[in-house]
């Protein structure tokens, strides 16, 4: 916007008779606690989802009562200020963080104006853990009903349940339906002898891939022929896997689509996992393994699949590097992070895709148990090397890195000779080989534990 269009709303949002739950003046004038704006930024982004509005404002430098400008000189280096967006991302739902943060002029002072976006649908906005509302110019904690309202937003429609009109069970891939069978009855044992008697038809209502015989997305993109990706235009179902060297310049690629039961083994069958060796100081003979895990190599891929957002009609990706491999699928980490997911060691409160979650869990690809990323970091752990890197820093875009080398020797002798370490001490001693900078909390862990000086 202009300044001429700042200018104007600015006397708009001014002349509101008070104070609404979109829009919150302050002075400001010098300084304005940076867990105020935290809290306020979850407040107004949860009301202006639920007043359905497009956006909220959070303005510094207008007096509350009269909304005389006052100036403000809070972060007045214009850098500073940008950082509050990166700031703000850290600490909140999904990393969601201001639309624009706008200075605006006036004779009588500078005045900043925070735009703020709605909370997504289905997904409240926490800051540091907490959900907050408003209750008329008071800053409250967002009630309960409030906060099912927003979340029962996002179970309206499940984009993976829906039917594909025109598909037939002739779309489907015979091996990958065979396949499908395979792991259905070693997910459910118990049911094997009766598995062999349905036809194609009924069992796949039963491992609730299709609804009543009629074929879904999921069907689609777990069982679908490559041709029939068309049926759920404008949105595609394409994992790339990527080859680069050294100097990340791309040496081999190729695209997979449909039927991803069958295609993820062609993807694996494409990573090199060849034989790792190293030689700690005191050892005369050096260890051997593979540079990754299949089991974390697999449950990263399926967890992409799982939880790609199909609607921002982009593609999977698997990049392999000479040391590592990136994993990236598009749409938001729902759990909000990593670390309360291994914390908690519970399945997630509601997953993007769930139809396609529960296909997948039937057709043993995923556990639903939600331990699946404590697992990875677990058998990293066991293996003694480093562990997975998640990077939410895209508020549409998760991508995750498993190193196949070790990094630092020191590490990997702690892990080798004190096999009684907490997960959340490894994952700070992580950290630590990493130059990632601790918390202060991480910090004292450590250091009680007497790991760091």
């Amino acid at each position: 916007m202009t300044q001429e269009e700042l200018k104007k709303l600015l006397n708009e949002l001014r002349a509101l008779p008070a104070e609404t739950e979109c829009v919150e003046f302050k002075e400001a004038k010098n300084k304005f606690h940076f867990g105020e704006i935290g809290k306020y930024f979850s407040a107004l982004s949860n009301e202006a989802n639920l007043k359905n509005k497009n956006c909220g404002w959070l303005i510094c430098g207008i007096e509350d009562k009269s909304r005389k400008i006052v100036n403000t000189r809070f972060r007045p280096n214009r850098t500073d200020l940008d950082s509050l967006k990166s700031e703000i991302a850290n600490k909140t739902t999904t990393r969601i963080t201001f639309i624009e943060i706008y200075e605006v002029h006036q004779p009588e002072g500078r005045v900043i104006m925070f735009q703020i976006p709605p909370a997504p649908k289905g997904i409240p906005i926490a800051w540091e853990g907490h959900y907050y509302g408003r209750d008329g110019e008071s800053l409250v904690p967002l009630n309960l009903q409030e906060i099912e309202q927003i979340r029962n937003q996002g179970q309206q429609s499940d984009w993976s349940a829906q039917i594909c009109k025109g598909a037939t069970i002739e779309d489907l891939d015979p091996a990958a339906i065979a396949k499908a069978r395979v792991n259905y009855k070693e997910k459910f044992p118990q049911n094997a002898p009766d598995v062999d008697k349905w036809d194609d038809i009924t069992f796949l209502n039963k491992a609730k891939v299709t609804i009543q015989g009629k074929i879904t997305r999921t069907a689609i993109i777990l069982l679908g022929k490559d041709e029939s990706e068309h049926f759920i235009t404008p949105s595609i179902a394409k994992i790339t896997w990527v080859l680069k060297d050294e100097h990340n310049i791309e040496k081999d690629y190729e695209h997979f689509g449909p039927p991803f039961l069958l295609n993820v083994d062609n993807v694996y069958s494409k990573i090199r996992n060849l034989k790792y060796r190293y030689l700690l100081n005191d050892s005369l003979f050096p260890t051997e393994v593979t540079k990754y895990e299949p089991w974390v190599m697999r449950e990263v891929l399926h967890n992409c699949i799982a939880h790609q957002d199909y609607e921002l009609r982009g593609r999977i990706s698997v990049v392999e590097n000479p040391d590592d491999l990136i994993f990236l699928n598009l749409g938001s980490f729902i759990p909000e992070s990593v670390e309360k997911v291994i914390e908690q060691d519970s399945p997630p409160e509601r997953y993007r895709n769930s139809f396609l979650a529960n296909a997948m869990v039937n057709l043993n690809m995923i556990d639903t148990l939600g331990g699946g990323i404590k697992k990875m970091f677990i058998l990293q752990r066991n293996r003694h090397f480093p562990m997975p890197d998640y990077d939410l820093k895209e508020p549409d875009k998760v991508k995750v890195r498993i190193i196949g080398k070790v990094i630092d020797e020191n590490y990997t002798k702690m892990l080798i000779n004190k096999t009684d370490l907490s997960l959340k001490t490894v994952i700070c001693l992580d950290k630590v080989q990493k130059k990632i900078k601790l918390s202060r909390d991480e910090h004292k862990l450590l250091k009680t534990q007497k790991l760091v000086e």
